[in-house]
């Protein structure tokens, strides 16, 4: 895997990273559950099917690395390690892990259907992780954070990750085509 990034594909990345930041703002707290329905997931998989692997993983780590140091970058203005450390940190932690899967699933042309169905593997492994940093931080038994932070947000973040597919297929073929971005 190519380490070195030029400018142009850093300031691609930073576009995205802003946009990141930029959809966590909307941010819809649930009274049964801490974890806030974000539009962060939507941000995640559309920065990765334009953007590809590597590209879109660098987006999501620059997003963690700033919320990180302190920015308020992640849901409701937050920033700071106490944050990647707490009980929502999961999912965000997941995000460059996703964002690089989901980048090879958008750089090879299968199917549509098929590359839905391996997106759904991704959101998959987003929870998994999550719901796993919550369970150790929290200290609820996993039947519950299941409960909590993966059933209520399954119908909304199926109809984030299809729009973000094709949206961002077709985002994509359009930057493609003004020679805006390159594989």
């Amino acid at each position: 895997m190519k380490l070195k990034f030029s400018i142009r594909e850093m300031s691609t990345a930073a576009i995205f990273t802003a946009i990141t930041a930029i959809l966590a703002q909307i941010s819809v707290p649930l009274p049964f559950t801490p974890v806030p329905i974000t539009m962060q997931v939507f941000a995640v998989y559309l920065s990765a099917m334009i953007l590809g692997g590597r590209l879109g993983a660098l987006s999501q780590l620059i997003y963690l690395l700033i919320g990180g140091i302190g920015v308020p970058v992640f849901a409701n203005f937050s920033g700071g390690f106490q944050i990647l450390a707490g009980p929502n940190g999961g999912y965000l932690i997941s995000y460059p892990i996703i964002a690089y899967l989901i980048g090879k699933i958008s750089e090879k042309n299968s199917n549509h259907i098929l590359s839905i169905v391996e997106l759904m593997g991704t959101l998959i492994m987003c929870y998994a992780v999550g719901t796993i940093q919550f369970h150790f931080v929290t200290n609820i038994p996993m039947q519950k954070a299941i409960l909590l932070c993966v059933l209520p947000f399954i119908p909304l973040d199926i109809i984030k990750v299809v729009v973000a597919y094709i949206a961002g297929y077709k985002i994509k073929g359009s930057l493609l085509k003004a020679k805006l971005i390159k594989l």
